[in-house]
């Protein structure tokens, strides 16, 4: 059976190759892109700060919280980003159809 460690870092393939057909396919709205891309930035930052809470507190990530909080907030952002990308495209759609 597979640990969730290499489960983990296996899913980085299908994610890195979501992110190369986004960016290539320039259908993304932007903002939304940089979350999806932002969510990269929230793993390569959760893995060190879960080598950090075992080695110095011998506990796993989401067991201390000012850490895993910490960690967490770039995911927030990265979700926001998504959030607010989409939502942008929508109203500009919804504009350009109404001046039609």
């Amino acid at each position: 059976m597979m640990s969730k460690d290499t489960l983990f870092a296996l899913s980085l393939f299908p994610y890195l190759g979501f992110l190369w057909f986004l960016t290539r396919s320039k259908q993304m709205p932007p903002l939304a892109l940089y979350g999806f891309y932002g969510t990269l930035v929230f793993v390569f930052v959760t893995i060190p700060a879960g080598i950090y809470a075992k080695v110095h507190y011998g506990e796993a990530l989401a067991n201390i919280d000012w850490l895993h909080g910490g960690a967490e907030v770039f995911l927030t952002l990265a979700n926001i980003l998504v959030v607010v990308g989409f939502r942008q495209a929508v109203q500009q759609l919804k504009q350009k159809n109404s001046q039609v």
